[in-house]
């Protein structure tokens, strides 16, 4: 049994980006070990009261974490303990306790300390641009570089460390196709350009977890709009959509001729 490692920055991210990889490897038989840097206060509310759910939304958003983690087949859920940073440009940036603000060097040791009780043979984050340039995503993916630098000087690494990425040519293929199909795609000032398809290592074919991977987003009640076109796709779409995960892998060897087909290949 190998241990998968994830640090994601906000409850639902893990879902969105990752939830293939996570129900695939839990059914194969290894430990899934999540770590979320933040609890989402800053994100946006659907389907409740907002004035009501406001003040108590990190704890909403935890308990829709624990049911989300239900789904995915997570072992064990950890936070980090920092404070949802918002979107760039927002007031939350300026919050002491944002994730954003913390030090580099003390979130770095923080997750460190998970790492050293799980020795995980395969590490997951974003990619340095925090795939849309949230803040905390960019952020995460720092904080796991930093731990692992540390550990490295320990000496101990994984066997794996992969970046969650999305393909620069899979983007405009799924822009192309929500345009055919009359779909008014609500990006909130969200702009996700990809990266150069021949940086990706990794693509895994999740097509048969799609639909759990949806249910365990919608575990996230708080944050699915109902006007989202997703809510509405249907599901032959959305596995071409979110059927397949793609990745980069940034430290380690490569188990198989490019794109692998899983992170644990030649582990």
């Amino acid at each position: 049994m190998a241990t998968l490692f994830l640090v994601h920055a906000h409850p639902d991210d893990e879902a969105i980006s990752t939830g293939g990889i996570m129900m695939r490897a839990h059914e194969d038989g290894h430990r899934v070990v999540l770590v979320t840097c933040t609890r989402g206060e800053e994100g946006e509310i659907h389907n409740m009261d907002e004035a009501a759910t406001r003040p108590r939304l990190a704890a909403v958003r935890t308990a829709e974490l624990e049911r989300a983690g239900e789904i995915l087949g997570v072992d064990r859920q950890e936070f980090l303990g920092y404070r949802d940073s918002g979107m760039a440009g927002t007031d939350a940036n300026d919050n002491p306790s944002s994730f954003h603000l913390a030090p580099l060097r003390e979130a770095g040791e923080r997750l460190a300390v998970l790492l050293r009780e799980e020795h995980p043979q395969v590490v997951v984050t974003y990619t340095s641009d925090g795939t849309y340039g949230h803040p905390d995503h960019i952020k995460a993916h720092h904080t796991t570089v930093a731990a692992l630098d540390l550990l490295a000087r320990e000496g101990w690494t994984p066997a794996k460390f992969y970046l969650s990425a999305i393909p620069h040519g899979f983007m405009q293929q799924m822009l192309n196709m929500a345009t055919e199909a009359g779909m008014e795609m609500q990006t909130d000032g969200i702009r996700i350009l990809g990266i150069p398809d021949e940086e990706i290592t990794t693509a895994v074919d999740v097509r048969d977890l799609a639909d759990r991977k949806r249910q365990a987003f919608a575990a996230h009640v708080s944050q699915n709009d109902p006007n989202s076109p997703f809510q509405s796709m249907a599901s032959q779409i959305y596995e071409i959509v979110f059927g397949t995960e793609h990745y980069v892998l940034a430290r380690g060897e490569l188990g198989e001729d490019r794109p692998e087909r899983s992170l644990f290949v030649g582990v």
